[in-house]
């Protein structure tokens, strides 16, 4: 990460947004508007970083089209698809800014309800995950996901009631204390594992889960289940077993390699 920013000139908190898109183009131009908006509302030291983790569709065009028009964006953008976890750490990796937000390019989280998460950031607090109130994805997915995530629950110690949720507010600094290093779609149980594990406090608030409008998830099909499982096989032995973590870690979050990538920020 670079260096910290101090608090903006209205004394309110200065907040970094991030969001991974891959294959986002019907959504990622309103997702990057509506946090602007929001945004502006409760700072003037704000900026946006999205990770086109890339994205074969026009998604990376309208970034860049965007860039145009939207002087608090920065756009990252990697040559190839790196993953779920390569992408969020790319984005928490230019975070500048006192707080860190992030959430899917996908549109099944309203970024107007940061302001939610704001408001639980009470100075005895280090982070607020959402939970959904109600999951608005197919009917055989949440009857299965809910076996699964109780199973991850369970077998990683969380405390956190929706492991699942992606649309969480850090204090920068906290981040900075972890070593990331997942690239797929485990990495956010790495990252709740790690952040429950040093007793980070946190909040949790309800949130609202809509229907996917764009698209369709890249993490359902069986050759990528398969992997999940496999890779989550690999963090439960390293993270509950064998707990390296634990160890001393360096101070400050690794950044995805830069030779696979090009940010084309002014």
């Amino acid at each position: 990460m670079t260096d910290a920013a101090g608090p903006s000139r209205d004394g309110a908190p200065t907040l970094t947004v991030v969001f991974p898109a891959y294959n986002d183009a019907g959504t990622i131009a309103s997702m990057v508007v509506a946090a602007r908006l929001t945004a502006r509302r409760v700072t003037d030291d704000f900026e946006i970083v999205v990770v086109n983790d890339g994205s074969v569709d026009q998604t990376g065009d309208i970034l860049i089209e965007l860039e145009k028009w939207i002087p608090e964006l920065r756009v990252v953008h990697h040559a190839s698809n790196q993953g779920y976890g390569s992408a969020l750490r790319s984005g928490f990796a230019r975070a500048t800014k006192e707080l860190v937000f992030y959430t899917d390019g996908d549109a099944q989280f309203d970024p107007r309800e940061l302001t939610l998460l704001l408001e639980a950031l009470t100075p005895d607090v280090d982070y607020v995950s959402g939970y959904k109130r109600h999951r608005a994805d197919p009917a055989l997915r949440v009857v299965l996901g809910r076996p699964y995530h109780a199973l991850l629950r369970q077998a990683f110690g969380l405390k956190l009631r929706d492991v699942d949720c992606d649309f969480r507010l850090f204090r920068r600094s906290v981040l900075e204390r972890l070593e990331l290093h997942g690239t797929n779609g485990t990495f956010g149980i790495e990252l709740l594992k790690k952040l429950e594990d040093a007793r980070f406090r946190f909040r949790e608030v309800p949130v609202n889960h809509y229907p996917r409008v764009w698209g369709r998830s890249q993490y359902y099909t069986l050759r990528h289940v398969l992997c999940q499982y496999v890779e989550l096989f690999r963090l439960w032995l390293e993270l509950s077993v064998r707990k390296t973590h634990l160890r001393p870690a360096p101070s400050s979050l690794p950044g995805v390699a830069t030779a696979d990538e090009t940010n084309l920020a002014p």
